[in-house]
């Protein structure tokens, strides 16, 4: 058996460069053993767990569609604001949500206090013509998985991640 405790688990954070997004994240499929970069399935999982924590004002990314991945979430504390095709839900503790692939989303920290939330994700990056890509309606962009856990972002050509969003 793998086991890990998040008090252990180092937090990632991640923003943008002019501050619209950010979100602090504890990886814990890599904690129990995930090999992120590995292609071989004895070394990844069939799904991988995420703790994330968007703070006060903040959206965790573009609104976005994966092409492959499918998201579950469950909210641990805080108010948020999940946007999709049909607007805006507010959610809060307690509250469990499903995106499957093609299905455009966001998340919105929607209160005072850290927005905090469980995500597990399929991730079915495996390279070639099988990995996952993300398409981002307000910009027009597209996030393409290069080797690894890289990425190319793409708007007719390269572009900066943040490109259009802020």
């Amino acid at each position: 058996m793998r086991k890990a405790n998040l008090k252990d688990i180092p937090e990632q954070e991640r923003k943008s460069p002019k501050g619209k997004f950010g979100r602090v994240s504890k990886n814990i499929s890599i904690a129990l053993g995930r090999e992120p970069e590995s292609l071989d399935l004895s070394k990844r999982h069939p799904f991988d767990l995420a703790l994330v924590r968007i703070p006060k004002g903040k959206s965790l990314c573009p609104y976005h569609a994966h092409a492959a991945e499918s998201e579950l979430y469950l909210v641990v504390s805080g108010r948020g604001s999940v946007r999709d095709k049909d607007g805006t839900t507010e959610v809060g503790p307690g509250d469990a949500f499903f995106f499957q692939p093609g299905e455009a989303h966001q998340l919105t920290n929607a209160g005072d206090e850290d927005f905090v939330y469980y995500v597990i994700a399929d991730n079915p990056r495996s390279g070639g013509a099988t990995g996952d890509s993300c398409y981002y309606p307000d910009s027009s962009k597209w996030a393409v998985a290069k080797e690894g856990s890289e990425e190319v972002i793409m708007k007719g050509t390269g572009t900066d991640y943040f490109d259009g969003e802020e």
